[in-house]
């Protein structure tokens, strides 16, 4: 693999609810380099990590959208997993956490009363939580993230910006629905990662709108509203695997004429 090719290997694609797939998260991979996006809800990370062939000591800059637990709590053990080998001497460098001031406290908090006192030290130290601001920006495998604030209606929740080494632009809308006031961050990108909870024909069934959510229909209609040419859609429902991709890819085509992804878990893209 190239210093410059670009991929994106889906660790996670469910909501926070699902038993049958890992929580979304996923992870940008440049070269032999890995940026990872959220973490799911526990220690599945680490396994999905390892199914997924990707060494710990490649990964040293992590970016949390918000601090629910389905995103936040696999942090942690990142955090633990990396602080013990730093002690073992198998990961060199620096580890930095990025998210908006909320995920940097609740990281902060956890971590020192939940983790023994010889992984805490290393906070600060080789293990930095990075606080960003909406406008702001961060270096992650050579690329330079742009944060923003997704106006969620639920939780303080951000997003991110990115231009690949081929020009391409790639927008991550976190895991609820597309404010206007962000249109610009948005607007004509060459891949948009967000949230389609259900199919709009099964709104009734799974009750997207009152979660706060959308469905792969208004996932479709999104993309082609703002000039988007490859959409990926994740943070599902798990009653429906056997069928999602082709059903979600389906609904969401009807709507928007580029290309739909619907990564199953572990599944990699090549950007």
């Amino acid at each position: 693999m190239i210093e410059d090719s670009m991929k994106l290997i889906m660790l996670g694609t469910g909501n926070a609810a699902v038993v049958n797939c890992y929580n979304t998260c996923f992870a940008l991979c440049r070269g032999e380099n890995y940026f990872l996006v959220d973490a799911g809800g526990g220690n599945g990370i680490l396994q999905q990590l390892q199914k997924a062939h990707i060494p710990l000591n490649r990964i040293h800059e992590i970016f949390v959208t918000h601090a629910h637990t389905d995103h936040i709590l696999g942090v942690i053990w990142m955090i633990r997993v990396v602080a013990q080998a730093i002690q073992k001497g198998e990961y060199e460098g620096t580890l930095r956490v990025y998210g908006h001031e909320k995920v940097v406290k609740v990281l902060d908090w956890i971590c020192r009363m939940t983790l023994p006192k010889k992984i805490v030290a290393r906070l600060g130290e080789d293990i930095l939580l990075c606080e960003v601001e909406t406008g702001g920006c961060f270096q992650a495998i050579g690329l330079e993230m742009e944060c923003f604030d997704i106006a969620s209606t639920k939780e303080k929740q951000f997003g991110f910006r990115t231009t690949l080494p081929d020009g391409q632009s790639l927008v991550c809308l976190g895991d609820e629905p597309y404010n206007e006031c962000n249109r610009h961050y948005v607007e004509e990108a060459d891949w948009l990662l967000c949230e389609a909870f259900c199919l709009y024909e099964d709104r009734e069934r799974f009750k997207p709108y009152e979660k706060h959510h959308s469905t792969a229909l208004d996932a479709g209609r999104l993309a082609a509203q703002l000039g988007v040419k490859n959409l990926l859609l994740y943070h599902t429902e798990d009653k429906t695997l056997s069928t999602r991709k082709v059903r979600y890819t389906a609904e969401a085509a009807s709507q928007f004429g580029g290309t739909v992804y619907v990564p199953d878990d572990l599944e990699g893209i090549q950007l």
